[in-house]
C-alpha cells in the first residue's frame, strides 16, 4: 500500500484539521484516508496505565466502534494501544453487528510523532501493521523518515484532538501528555470527557482534576454516543 501526501490545499485534506490554529501544511497518510472525514472520538491516556485503565480504554473503544465511531489515538504504549486494539476487534464486532443490525463499523486512526517509515515506539510496529490490515489508517505531519523527536509528540496532539468530535482521557497523571490533548480540544471547541479514577493512584490525578475543572464525567460509552450523535 502506498503512502499518500495530502497538502492543505487539497480537497482530500480534512476540514476539521484545516480549521484549527497552525494546521499542518501537509499530511502523510497510509491506509483508508476517508476515515479522516468521518465521525471519531480520540481516546488518550497514560503510558504506564493501570489494569483498570487498560480495560476501560479497550471496552469503550470497542463499543464506540460497534456504533460506527472511529477511534483516534497516538500509537503509544498503555492507553493508546488499548484504544487501537479495542477498535480492531473486528470478528467480535461483526458478530455484534449482525445481532444488533448495526449499519457501520468504526476503524482506528493512529497519529504519529515520527515519520510513517519510522514507527515509534518500536514495540508497536506490529500494531501499526494490524491497523492498516483491519481498514484503519496511520498519519503524520512529519517527513517519512523523521525521527521521533520529543517536541513532536505535544505538537501531534493537536491533530489527535482536531480530527475528533470529542476527546476521552482515560487515565493521566498531572504531567501527562494526554492533558495537552485535552487542552487542544478545549481550544478547538471540542468536548472533553474523562473517566473518574482511584484517588490513591497517580494515573487518576489528571482525570479527576479535569472533571473538577468541567470535563464531562463518563462511566459508559453510551454517554459519549448520546452527546456526539
Amino acid at each position: 500500500m502506498k503512502i499518500e501526501e495530502i497538502s492543505i490545499n487539497s480537497k482530500e485534506y480534512p476540514k476539521k484539521l484545516k480549521n484549527i490554529y497552525d494546521p499542518p501544511s501537509k499530511l502523510y497518510v497510509l491506509g483508508d484516508k476517508r476515515l479522516l472525514h468521518q465521525k471519531g472520538i480520540s481516546i488518550v491516556g497514560a503510558r504506564n496505565a493501570t489494569q483498570y485503565g487498560r480495560e476501560v480504554a479497550y471496552k469503550t473503544s470497542k463499543e464506540l466502534a460497534e456504533n460506527g465511531i472511529n477511534i483516534i489515538s497516538g500509537l503509544a504504549i498503555g492507553i493508546d494501544t488499548c484504544a487501537h486494539l479495542g477498535a480492531m476487534q473486528l470478528e467480535s464486532i461483526m458478530q455484534d453487528k449482525i445481532q444488533q443490525k448495526l449499519s457501520k463499523i468504526g476503524r482506528t486512526i493512529a497519529v504519529l510523532g515520527s515519520g510513517i517509515n519510522n514507527i515509534y515506539p518500536k514495540e508497536n510496529i506490529q500494531l501499526a501493521r494490524e491497523i492498516i490490515k483491519t481498514g484503519g489508517c496511520i498519519i503524520s505531519e512529519y517527513p517519512l523518515n523523521a525521527k521521533p523527536e520529543k517536541i513532536h509528540f505535544p505538537q501531534r496532539n493537536r491533530i489527535i484532538s482536531a480530527l475528533s468530535d470529542g476527546v476521552l482521557v482515560v487515565e493521566a497523571s498531572k504531567t501527562s501528555g494526554a492533558l495537552i490533548t485535552a487542552e487542544f480540544a478545549l481550544e478547538q471547541g471540542k468536548d472533553v470527557f474523562a473517566i473518574p479514577g482511584d484517588i490513591t493512584k497517580e494515573q487518576s490525578k489528571g482525570c479527576n482534576e479535569l472533571i473538577k475543572d468541567g470535563a464531562i464525567l463518563i462511566t459508559s460509552s453510551q454517554e459519549i454516543l448520546d452527546i456526539i450523535n
